[in-house]
């Protein structure tokens, strides 16, 4: 618990004086196409944007391997022609083969005031949905201690990327949102076993039982994440540039959402006092004799 708090309050530091650096999905920006004759290194484009002082600048095959998409941040005094006029210069400096310019044109934020707004309030109703599901489920003890490891997946994973300033996009909140079920997923396989061995296991505590309903989805937990990062770090080092984001994200919450899963959710629930009386399933009184002729 000390180990995650401390996490938790470098991550909201960060946040709250860093921020996250926001990709042009967020803030808008300029769109660049441009072609080749020939398929195009798309490496060595990026370097040479760097070089140039277009170290934002976001670069993507675009339909063919000949086709690359530019994006860029919106540039103070510089109008999007102007951009586009010096990005080609840039590129066409180091380039044996001239590229040519197929169109180019001003994007607004796909993600605008409404929208983040909307999309907080559904994170929220969601949350509280999980919330009366889990607790309809199992237990409102367990309900509180699986939001919380989950907010805790989140806050961390964000706070990292605040941390290395990490450009956040789309592809990243889509992300996110895919930590958020995969944590829940792997808190509710641990407290669906704490059930079952709380209504079998009738003469141990607890701690007992949390302890032992733990062990044994280990190694299932294990065996799941291991996969998970194995195809994870195919993208990540395969996957390209684009992908880079996307692939960070999920390696670092598969490792936080098992990780919680095991010491925040079900310490959550022992603190808040769960006892295997608050999960038996009650009695008919007069229920043996139901069945009798």
């Amino acid at each position: 618990m000390i180990f995650s708090g401390v996490l938790m309050i470098i991550a909201i530091i960060s946040l709250a004086v860093n921020g996250l650096q926001m990709g042009i999905d967020f803030t808008g920006g300029t769109l660049i196409e441009i072609g080749y004759q020939k398929a195009a290194d798309l490496t060595e484009l990026r370097n040479t944007l760097d070089t140039e002082g277009f170290s934002d600048a976001t670069v993507q095959n675009f339909g063919t391997s000949k086709d690359v998409l530019i994006r860029l941040k919106p540039h103070e005094g510089v109008s999007s022609a102007d951009l586009s006029t010096k990005v080609l210069e840039a590129i066409n400096k180091t380039t044996a083969e001239p590229a040519s310019v197929r169109r180019v044109e001003f994007v607004g934020p796909q993600v605008g005031d409404d929208l983040a707004e909307d999309g907080f309030l559904a994170l929220l109703y969601s949350t509280i949905c999980i919330l009366i599901y889990i607790a309809w489920r199992f237990e409102w003890k367990f309900s509180v201690g699986a939001v919380l490891a989950t907010i805790h997946d989140v806050v961390v994973t964000l706070g990292l990327f605040s941390i290395l300033g990490l450009e956040f996009d789309l592809t990243v909140l889509a992300a996110v949102l895919a930590l958020i079920g995969y944590s829940l997923n792997d808190t509710i396989v641990v407290y669906d076993r704490i059930r079952e061995n709380f209504r079998l296991m009738r003469n141990k505590s607890t701690e007992e039982i949390m302890n032992i309903s733990v062990n044994v989805t280990l190694s299932r937990t294990i065996m799941t994440s291991l996969t998970v990062i194995l195809v994870l770090l195919s993208l990540f080092f395969l996957g390209g540039e684009v992908l880079r984001g996307f692939s960070i994200v999920l390696l670092f919450g598969v490792f936080f959402g098992t990780y919680s899963s095991i010491f925040i959710a079900s310490p959550m629930a022992l603190l808040l006092g769960i006892s295997p009386e608050d999960l038996m399933i009650p009695v008919k009184e007069g229920a043996e004799i139901d069945h009798r002729p």
